[in-house]
């Protein structure tokens, strides 16, 4: 997001909760604060007139106010397609949803930037299991997803903030193509040149598994979407060549910029 608003000419404060090591681009203002702590960001939001918001729901409002105090004019939200499901069963829908609230009902001007599914979850999902073992575990292999790759979010978010006329929007973003988990692990071999093995498991074998490292809700949600995806393949939107005049990058795209993350490694064993 840094890279795209510097490129388009903006003058650019970043927040983050490690300047020393942000590595962010010469000649960002670099200030230190936490979004979990609002009274932290007062001296980042002073002369700011617009604001782009990382979703943190439980201190969304008095954020949202500190930065209405400060004279911002302008929100972009990084939201989530899942808030258009409305059953109150949604983890995620729920969670961006608070945020969203808290910025319409702040009277700023607002866009909502709402991404389906990053291709980076495979990240954590697959890429220990990838680099270490050279497979990749999963229930509803044949199911298609619509993974957008994270510079394409930005773009749109970046483009929202710096740009006129997106105020009162909310954009679904999706990629460019429905891919399926197999085929999205062959495009991952390929990207790193070597094997990888797909092995179906079990809904509940995968619930086990995901158990260790993600709570009850998100593990249902995953899978739900999942199972889902497999009777009501999702279906890819314009939204980022609308938005930007550039097409969304390929599934393939993203593979090869990750490449490095899932390069094979042997695991490290003391002795």
């Amino acid at each position: 997001m840094v890279d795209h608003l510097v490129a388009a000419g903006a003058q650019v404060r970043a927040l983050t909760r490690t300047p020393a090591t942000a590595g962010l681009p010469d000649g960002v203002e670099v200030f230190e604060g936490d979004l979990e702590q609002p009274q932290t960001l007062r001296a980042a939001l002073t002369g700011v007139e617009r604001l782009y918001l990382f979703p943190v729901p439980q201190t969304a409002r008095e954020v949202v106010a500190l930065a209405k105090e400060a004279g911002v004019r302008r929100i972009v939200v990084l939201s989530s397609s899942s808030v258009l499901d409305t059953s109150g069963d949604n983890h995620s829908g729920e969670h961006h949803r608070t945020v969203e609230r808290a910025v319409e009902e702040s009277g700023i001007e607002w866009t909502f930037v709402r991404p389906d599914e990053f291709a980076t979850n495979l990240l954590w999902k697959w890429g220990h299991s990838i680099r270490t073992e050279g497979v990749v575990r999963t229930p509803y292999g044949g199911a298609p997803r619509v993974l957008i790759h994270e510079a394409d979010v930005a773009a749109v978010a970046a483009t929202a903030l710096v740009e006129d006329g997106h105020a009162g929007q909310a954009y679904v973003l999706t990629g460019p193509q429905a891919i399926t988990q197999v085929d999205q692990v062959k495009a991952i071999a390929d990207a790193i040149g070597t094997e990888v093995a797909f092995e179906e498991i079990t809904p509940d074998q995968a619930r086990e598994q995901m158990g260790h490292f993600m709570p009850p809700p998100v593990v249902e949600m995953i899978l739900g979407y999942l199972a889902d995806a497999m009777d009501n393949p999702p279906v890819p939107l314009d939204t980022v060549e609308r938005i930007t005049g550039r097409p969304a990058r390929t599934f393939a795209r993203w593979a090869a910029d990750h490449a490095a993350d899932f390069a094979p490694q042997r695991e490290t064993v003391a002795a």
